[in-house]
Order: C-alpha cells, then structure tokens, then sequence
C-alpha cells in the first residue's frame, strides 16, 4: 500500500488503549441485580470531564453507512470531555483515530468493531466521524456538555483511503 493508506484492523483493547477504552461486555464479570434477574456489566469505560462546568450527557445518534474504501478527509477531537458511542445493534463499525502530533494529528489508525463493541474516546483524541459499514445503525452517545468550545476539526490536504487489506 501506498503512504496514505490504511488497512483496518480488528478492534482490541490494547491497541485502542492510547486513543481511549474499548466498550465491552466481555471485558468484566456480571454483578447479579434484581434478585438475580439481571446482570450489570458495572465500569465499562470512564467518560471524563475535563472542566469544572461540564457535564457527562447522554444522547442518541442515527447514523448512516458509508462505502469501503473511505476517503477520510477530516478528523475531530473534543478538548473538555471524553466521548463515547455505543451501538444498538449488533453491526460492526469503522473507528478511526490518530495520535496527537504537536496539536496536529498524525497518521491515522483504522479499526472494525466486533459484535456488542463500543468506544470512549479519551479527551482529546483525534477521531473520524461516526462510521457505521453495513447499514443505518443507532447508537448511544455519552459526552460532555456545558461551556466552552468542546470541537476541534482537521482538514486533511491529501485524503486517506482506509480499507480492508
């Protein structure tokens, strides 16, 4: 492959660990609730806030799927708060992220999300946009919210194409 292209990899917690934390089920024991009728999955990722006015908001977002390959043209990145997605469904998802380089961000890294997985981006972590593959997918979203600008946008010169290797 070229220089500006990314192969997409599965999604684990160890490489997504400097981006933020991988949401998953199968990452910590049950607790039995509800006189035993219920199972609580319990810590699954932290959502931070980085201000004193800020608050951790819960939302929902319909998203539409985009083709393979990607032309990714722009990455975002929210200074105040950690922000996490979780999906409704069991469809995977493109995760984009790139490492910070002096303010900027650097080459970025794909990942395809198993089933039941989600993301909490660490606050400010340059991330792609919500990316669903296959179909129309909902998902929950976990911020911040409060004062402040909390939205850092890059445009990139030169498009990256992502795709599977």
């Amino acid at each position: 492959m070229s220089g500006r292209q990314i192969s997409i990899e599965p999604l684990t917690r160890e490489a997504f660990a400097p981006f933020g934390t991988v949401i998953d089920k199968a990452a910590v024991a049950p607790r039995p609730m509800n006189a035993g009728k219920a199972r609580r999955f319990h810590d699954l990722a932290p959502v931070a806030v980085a201000d004193p006015d800020g608050q951790v908001v819960i939302g929902a977002v319909e998203a539409d799927p985009y083709a393979l390959p990607l032309r990714l043209n722009l990455v975002e990145r929210h200074p105040l708060g950690a922000q996490a997605f979780i999906p409704l469904n069991d469809a995977p998802f493109l995760v984009v992220v790139c490492p910070d380089e002096n303010g900027a961000p650097g080459r970025p890294q794909a990942f395809v999300t198993g089933l039941g997985q989600g993301v909490c981006y660490a606050i400010g972590t340059w991330h792609g946009v919500l990316t669903p593959l296959d179909k129309r997918q909902d998902f929950w979203v976990i911020d911040r919210s409060g004062p402040g600008v909390n939205l850092e946008e890059h445009l990139f010169g030169e498009p990256w194409i992502i795709a599977f290797a």
